[in-house]
């Protein structure tokens, strides 16, 4: 599978872009004319930078205007065509896009657009150049791939194809199945983009809301199989127009963008092997089985407060690791490290970030498959150095910085807690916690399609439609991930004063601001947890009147959900209760849950009450950075 990605799609100088595009591993570009423009560059001084990145020029872009024209409008755009071509020979590539137009003295008619293409392909012949039309899905008079193709069909030119985009034929609701009877050769290029489903105009949604295959709600991999079903052997190449990628990191959005790539060429051949593209095999997305454990970095010095709140919430020191110094403290089943090395990479989290998540083990039904998934998503491999006689536990760069680990049930790495670890005290009680019930991650709002997306390709999950989270200080947007036991929310900030916004401030961007543990009987979990002096979120009177009289709730519970702090929400399936610890310094908190009858929320409606506690609990924003 050869790849490409539009110039437009990524921020930055276009030396910027070419460095972050190779870097990517991507094939090839597609140069959007007006990043040509806006550099200072001659045309063969950019297409030796292309080349010397070890990349291609797929395709010139976009051709306006062009067909149905009356004199003298149809002189000037042969005219400007002829100049194109001749840039194009300078620049070292052969593909121009020639898009649908929208020229307001154009004229419409299949036989007078054909007939222009045809004459267009003679010249275009004569410097070797190859013309590809596009229907834009708000052109004037095609706007439709099957019309574009019906004008490329009648022009019958060697040197004129159909360039086929993704956004055009799916943001019409054009069934994609319709592409499999046109002939794979004539088919000069194809482009792909995802989008969220939002009703608007076509144009501005076309312009601003684009983004990778698999970050969005069309059925991208649908119209890929349609394409390569023709027998379609081109690039498949990315043309995003989207404002959180204009502003992002070139090297970020690149990345997702090969990564994206990646996962829809694996989507597409499990889906229809017989369509199978030039990609190397590697496994299968799979569901997470469990949260083997969370790994906390800190410090001799600050671990005591760690450890304190640990022990406020029913944890028991269990063992500690052979040769590190990390203390497992465990209940029921709950695995929670506390790593105070004063070397490696965990010692360099807690002094990027304080005190905070710098690893998550996850149990999955074959952990080296898992691992090689995820490389081959281009995922960063993590192997620090281990004693020859501990386990080797596979483990990749996680999106914030931190490391995610697999294990699992069948090798040698079930026995983790036997090879690695002495295990003092290997069953304690505790307060009734029984799972990680999920975790929740914090990142700029401009980051959260990047995260989304590594979840999604690297297991077996759903994501939820984003919602807006209330803070007194501005939205946080918010997202849920799940695969199989795997729960993840993502908390996009926006605004630098929210409680998520202070948290990336504070901790210069520590990944999980916060982690939810399950209980099965929330209220007596409460009682122990009180009673080992858990530091309580205290919420306001005012939100237990509201919920009393919103879900109509029995005086008696509520005077329990009042005794607890323990805040309530309802939906068609069941109840949820939730109730929180007070924050760390840096900002890392706990939050206790119980799920009833098939409730699969997350208190939503909650959060601007607890965001609010929170802020009245924390030391005024400024006052200087506490480790701990």
């Amino acid at each position: 599978m050869k790849t490409s990605i539009a110039t437009v799609s990524i921020s930055g100088s276009f030396r910027e872009k070419l460095a972050a595009i190779a870097q990517a591993g991507f094939d090839g570009i597609e140069i959007f004319e007006q990043d040509f423009l806006a550099s200072d560059h001659t045309p063969q001084e950019v297409g030796r930078m292309v080349r010397d990145h070890g990349l291609e020029i797929t395709l010139f872009q976009p051709f306006r205007d062009f067909e149905g024209l009356p004199e003298p409008h149809r002189g000037r755009a042969f005219a400007r065509a002829e100049r194109k071509f001749q840039l194009m020979n300078e620049l070292g590539t052969d593909l121009v896009l020639v898009c649908s137009t929208l020229h307001p003295q154009a004229m419409g008619g299949i036989d007078r657009a054909a007939a222009d293409f045809r004459e267009l392909g003679e010249l275009a012949a004569t410097y070797g150049i190859r013309v590809g039309y596009e229907a834009l899905c708000w052109g004037r008079y095609v706007s439709d791939h099957r019309d574009a193709w019906e004008i490329v069909r009648r022009a019958d030119h060697p040197n004129v194809g159909l360039i086929l985009d993704s956004f055009h034929t799916l943001a019409r609701k054009t069934d994609p199945d319709t592409i499999r009877s046109i002939p794979g050769d004539r088919i000069f290029f194809v482009q792909l983009a995802d989008a969220p489903a939002i009703e608007m105009d076509l144009l501005y949604w076309s312009r601003h809301f684009r983004n990778m295959p698999g970050e969005g709600d069309l059925d991208v991999g649908a119209f890929t199989r349609a394409v390569l079903a023709t027998g379609y052997a081109g690039p498949l190449s990315l043309e995003i127009f989207n404002d959180q990628f204009r502003s992002g990191l070139p090297r970020l959005v690149a990345q997702d963008g090969i990564r994206s790539l990646i996962a829809l060429a694996d989507q597409v051949r499990r889906d229809e092997p017989a369509l199978t593209p030039d990609l190397p095999d590697f496994p299968a997305p799979a569901p997470v089985e469990d949260c083997e454990f969370v790994e906390f970095a800190t410090s001799a010095e600050d671990a005591p407060a760690l450890e304190a709140l640990l022990a406020s919430a029913g944890f028991e020191h269990a063992g500690r690791h052979r040769s590190k110094q990390v203390s497992l403290w465990r209940q029921n089943g709950v695995n929670l490290l506390v790593n105070a090395e004063t070397e490696g990479f965990a010692h360099s989290a807690w002094l990027t970030h304080g005190t905070g998540v710098s690893e998550i083990a996850l149990r999955v039904p074959d952990a080296q498959d898992s691992y090689d998934r995820a490389v081959a998503l281009r995922a960063l491999p993590h192997d620090p150095a281990h004693q020859p006689d501990e386990l080797d536990i596979p483990g990749i760069r996680g999106v914030g910085g931190s490391v995610i680990r697999f294990v699992d049930g069948k090798s040698r790495l079930s026995r983790l807690w036997e090879v690695d670890f002495e295990v003092s005290n290997p069953d304690p009680a505790g307060a009734g916690l029984v799972r990680i019930d999920h975790l929740a991650q914090t990142m700029a709002y401009e980051e959260m399609l990047s995260w989304s997306l590594f979840y999604t390709t690297l297991f077996k999950a759903d994501r939820t439609p984003m919602v807006d989270v209330v803070d007194p200080d501005g939205l946080v947007r918010s997202q849920a991930i799940r695969a199989g036991a795997l729960r993840v929310t993502l908390n996009g900030a926006e605004a630098r004063h929210t409680l998520a916004g202070r948290f990336i401030e504070e901790t210069f961007g520590s990944a999980v601001q916060h982690i939810a543990f399950a209980s099965d009987d929330i209220f007596a979990t409460a009682r122990a947890m009180a009673a080992r002096g858990f530091p309580v979120l205290k919420i306001g009177a005012n939100y237990f009147d509201d919920i009393e009289a919103r879900f109509g709730l029995d005086p008696a519970l509520m005077a329990r959900l009042r005794a607890h702090d323990i805040m309530y929400d309802e939906d068609g399936a069941g109840r949820f209760f939730q109730f929180y610890s007070q924050p760390l310094a840096g900002g890392l908190f706990f939050e206790i849950v119980q799920r009833c009858d098939g409730y699969d929320g997350y208190g939503a409606p909650n959060a601007p009450f607890r965001i609010a506690a929170q802020k009245r609990s924390m030391r005024p924003a400024g006052l200087p950075r506490v480790k701990g």
